[in-house]
């Protein structure tokens, strides 16, 4: 399998996937022939082409405003696993991930709950909180876990 992100320009995290199982060869690109259409001005309609070799990926560039590794120009690079590409100097970035995903054992255990509580209904948590049992008006306000909120909100224009 491998997915590819889409990052976010200042951040540098995930704003979206897409995963691939089974294509030999995935394109990217502004037109509506690709797999993965990204609406940049600097993408070229066919940028990269992604192809499946013996034992990995290659990346082959094809867009007009070249795609770079680490801020230098690639026309054609081995795909190595969380590799970030730039389509044109500044276009999207794109990471590539080509390794199985970890798993997370706390979030199976988590899902699994969750999916135990949709099926029996409106039951109360199995989960507990630090805050079980507790009744907030107890407590003195500066223990409260979130600040006390005014009873009336003056809203300025």
């Amino acid at each position: 399998m491998i997915t590819l992100s889409l990052l976010h320009p200042l951040h540098k995290t995930p704003v979206q996937h897409w995963s691939f199982d089974q294509e030999p060869v995935i394109r990217i690109g502004r037109s509506s022939d690709n797999h993965v259409i990204l609406y940049s001005a600097v993408v070229s309609r066919h940028h990269v082409e992604i192809h499946r070799i013996d034992h990995g990926w290659r990346v082959k560039s094809l867009g007009t405003n070249g795609t770079y590794l680490d801020g230098k120009r690639i026309d054609e690079i081995p795909v190595e696993d969380g590799i970030i590409i730039r389509l044109a100097r500044s276009g999207p970035n794109i990471q590539i991930r080509t390794a199985p995903e970890k798993r997370d054992p706390l979030q199976e255990l988590l899902n699994s709950r969750r999916r135990e509580e949709g099926a029996g209904g409106n039951e109360a948590s199995p989960i507990p909180t630090a805050l079980d049992g507790v009744d907030a008006d107890d407590m003195p306000s500066s223990e409260l876990p979130y600040p006390e909120l005014p009873h009336e909100t003056t809203v300025i224009h």
